[in-house]
């Protein structure tokens, strides 16, 4: 059975099917479903260009999907993509979607001259691992992942550090 690569936009016939299956990666991952307010975040990061994604359709459904961001590398004055998610339905996984999916963006990264694509996982996520590093993906030594989670409900005084 063939599965297409089709870059996706709010418009796409096929972008209500892209948000259901976002909002069940999102359950996936142990976030509440709530498939309208996910249709909303996800047309309006399409919308604003925060996001770019592209859908895996095989017979007509979208079995999986792959969203990057572009962001600028100052240090060498271009740009660098990161891969944001990448999901695929269970029942289709093991059939080269996901690697499909990542071809996907990496042909667009260096069509568009970036330096790199990055992209995280949990370090338990062995299947996933399997396929970056098969894809070519290595790990990054020497730099650690740190958050700030911000809390909207508590704001720090002007001039606290």
């Amino acid at each position: 059975m063939t599965t297409t690569i089709v870059p996706m936009a709010s418009a796409h016939p096929a972008f209500d099917q892209l948000a259901a299956l976002f909002d069940d990666y999102r359950a996936h991952y142990g976030q509440p479903s709530s498939p309208e307010i996910t249709r909303s975040w996800l047309h309006d990061q399409l919308a604003q260009h925060r996001i770019s994604a592209a859908a895996a359709i095989r017979a007509n459904q979208v079995c999986g999907f792959i969203t990057a961001t572009i962001m600028p590398a100052s240090l060498m004055l271009g740009t660098a993509w990161s891969i944001r998610d990448l999901y695929v339905v269970p029942h289709h996984r093991r059939g080269g979607i996901a690697n499909s999916l990542l071809q996907h963006v990496i042909r667009n990264a260096r069509a568009a001259g970036a330096h790199r694509v990055s992209l995280q996982t949990e370090t338990d996520n062995i299947p996933a691992l399997t396929l970056y590093s098969e894809v070519g993906f290595q790990p990054v030594t020497g730099l650690e992942l740190l958050n700030l989670t911000l809390d909207p409900t508590h704001q720090i005084p002007e001039g606290t550090p």
